[in-house]
């Protein structure tokens, strides 16, 4: 067990005048469940990796485990003390499959290899994975990624667990099930736990106090102040009222015995699919379920089998280029869509190729503004949080403004302000452009002004569902 402080920590960004984190003293206390909230940018990221050892500690402040300092806790040991999961799991992996990622994390722990075998099993039993333990890793859908990430936190067994946005791409029941594991961990296990998410949804039953980060300073809310923004995340603001089953509202993609799969894991049984243009369609699933499959086949980056035409012509059988300037595809991952260093650079990209008519550089400095991005154009794109990463990533594809845009987790890592600064853009964009909008989202608050059909992936078959009552 683990009591982590913070110490009149300041720290700021090379190149930035402004510190992120701004003489922040707060502690963690010892088996605990601590939950970090704020704005996308916040710093809650930033302070998450200096707990962690992952970024060095400026001169000004210091970080303690049960009083003794970081800097006094040798780098072999601090996997014993505390272990960190990214906003992107994936960038954590080094091995092939899941069950070789465990072991190389245990292994370098020092971990007897006669008792990995047996950790490795519990810890992906505990999360309730033991089915991928063969998987590649990268085959894995976000959602399962995350898991296995999870899993490789559970069979290190540090005093202290870190998470940034651990359920970002996780299914709603997948995640109030990782929340009873997360809380066993320490009323059980003894772990603290220390967690930044955005989307407060179930956290009501676990979490008392709320520390919410903003400007550098944080702010332990009061008891009513926490219940207060638990309100915006329960079940009855996470309903879908206006979606409607489709009727004989004009066809934009359509699969003829449509069947999609992993070598030999069938995903999507052959069916017959229809999506509507000028609709904003929801498509919602378990993990691993194949929605991001569906995705990379609608722009022929995936295998299918079966028929899949775009206004009435084979996918197939369209010029590449012309097909990708009507059909675009935003990736659950940020940052494996920029194609350039800084803000400014990848702007501009899309303003070369992108509706010029539409996305004057005067609207387009309203959105940034709208967006929170005004002040950070000069800046690296990695540099920036995974949160200001998704809203780039988005203006950016509304800038091409593809007939059909496909947008995969675009929520993933956006606070609630910025979500609905989202959600106001698209519904705009949409209008004015009369675009067609396919989403897939686990999130989702927010989202009932914009979507207007509703698909849900279940036992290997897709079905428009009416609205929720």
């Amino acid at each position: 067990m683990a009591t982590v402080a913070v110490h009149s920590l300041t720290f700021t960004y090379p190149k930035r005048t402004r510190p992120v984190l701004d003489d922040l003293t707060v502690t963690f206390p010892s088996g605990k469940f601590s939950l970090l909230t704020g704005v996308s940018g916040g710093g809650k990221s930033t302070l998450l990796k200096l707990i962690a050892g992952l970024t060095p500690l400026p001169t000004a402040g210091n970080i303690t485990f049960n009083d003794q300092p970081l800097a006094q806790i040798a780098p072999t040991q601090r996997a014993a003390t505390v272990a960190m999961l990214f906003q992107e799991p994936s960038t954590q992996f080094t091995m092939d499959t899941v069950t070789n990622e465990l072991r190389f994390a245990l292994e370098n722990q020092c971990v007897d290899p006669a008792e990995i075998p047996a950790k490795v099993h519990a810890a992906l039993a505990f999360i309730g994975i033991t089915d991928l333990q063969d998987r590649q890793l990268m085959q894995l859908s976000g959602g399962e990624q995350q898991k296995v990430a999870l899993a490789i936190i559970v069979a290190m067994d540090s005093d202290v667990i870190l998470l940034d946005e651990p359920f970002a791409s996780i299914d709603p029941p997948t995640r109030l099930a990782l929340l009873g594991k997360l809380m066993a961990l320490c009323t059980e296990r003894g772990k603290t736990i220390i967690l930044a998410d955005h989307d407060l949804s179930n956290y009501d039953q676990w979490v008392d106090h709320l520390a919410v980060l903003d400007a550098g300073k944080l702010t332990l809310l009061s008891p009513a102040e926490t219940q207060a923004r638990f309100a915006a995340f329960t079940p009855d603001k996470l309903k879908l009222t206006r979606v409607t089953l489709p009727t004989d509202q004009p066809v934009v993609m359509k699969g003829t015995q449509l069947a999609l799969g992993h070598s030999d894991r069938q995903l999507v049984a052959p069916q017959d699919l229809t999506l509507f243009a000028h609709q904003a369609t929801l498509i919602t699933g378990p993990n691993g379920s194949g929605k991001s499959t569906l995705f990379r086949a609608l722009v022929r980056l995936g295998k299918y089998q079966g028929l899949l035409t775009y206004d009435g012509n084979d996918i197939q059988k369209l010029p590449r280029k012309q097909y990708a300037r009507s059909v675009g595809l935003m990736f659950q991952t940020a940052s494996s869509q920029f194609l350039n260093v800084t803000v400014e650079e990848e702007l501009a990209l899309s303003r070369k190729f992108g509706n010029q008519d539409y996305f004057t550089p005067e609207r387009v400095q309203g959105l940034l503004t709208q967006l929170n991005l005004a002040d950070h154009t000069d800046q690296i794109i990695y540099s920036l949080s995974s949160g200001q990463q998704k809203k780039l990533q988005l203006l950016c594809m509304l800038m091409m403004a593809p007939a059909v845009l496909l947008l995969d987790e675009p929520l993933k890592g956006l606070d609630f302000a910025s979500i609905q600064a989202v959600m106001h853009i698209l519904t705009t964009a949409q209008h004015d452009l009369q675009l067609t909008l396919i989403m897939i989202s686990h999130q989702l608050s927010g989202l009932d002004d914009l979507i207007t059909l509703h698909l849900t992936l279940a036992d290997h078959h897709l079905t428009y569902k009416g609205a929720q009552p």
